[in-house]
């Protein structure tokens, strides 16, 4: 049994996934919104995040989103008791090593190395944010799921989840529920290859 490569986004009506928690999260391009889902905080949307981060996992992560949570998670594990003994698989050609570990890093032909790592025996790889690593995911048919909190506003700008295109596939909702903020979690897990 192969594990299941998971992506779980925050992400606007118009599919912008950048920066979703702060506005020094990711600037780049001159992105200025930042922190956009911080008004639609509420308990529906906590119970349902809780959830998913007290599932067994692995984390592949890119190196942008790595050097985001490397020097935070360490710090604040009673919100996310799994995260700093989860397997952080990091695609970066520049970074080798971090104190955060267990980390592996992933360096050249990204794709072919994250199929390999979906054959060995593990849990479920979870990939939050890291969006140029989702768009070579995309390219190479990697992503199983998708586990989607669409929130109820557009940013016009920014990075996006979709941003060069997907192979053509087909997926099934298997559970979804809108909160009371209008932001609607729905699970897209990939229907027959």
């Amino acid at each position: 049994m192969t594990r299941k490569i998971i992506v779980l986004e925050h992400i606007s009506l118009d599919g912008v996934i950048q920066s979703p928690g702060g506005p020094e999260e990711d600037t780049s391009g001159g992105f200025t919104q930042g922190g956009w889902i911080g008004s639609y905080s509420e308990p529906v949307l906590g119970a349902a995040l809780r959830k998913q981060m007290n599932l067994p996992f692995d984390l592949l992560l890119g190196r942008k989103t790595f050097d985001i949570w490397a020097p935070y998670w360490p710090h604040h594990a009673e919100i996310w008791p799994g995260v700093n003994a989860a397997t952080k698989y990091v695609a970066s050609n520049t970074i080798t090593s971090s104190e955060w570990q267990p980390s592996v890093f992933l360096s050249g032909e990204v794709a072919g190395k994250v199929a390999e790592i979906k054959q060995q025996t593990g849990p479920d790889l979870h990939i939050w944010g890291s969006g140029d690593l989702i768009q070579t995911l995309l390219k190479h048919d990697l992503v199983d799921v998708f586990w989607l909190m669409v929130y109820p506003l557009t940013l016009g700008s920014g990075k996006r989840l979709f941003a060069e295109g997907t192979t053509p596939a087909a997926f099934k909702v298997t559970e979804s529920t809108t909160t009371p903020t209008g932001v609607i979690i729905a699970n897209y897990e990939r229907a027959q290859r």
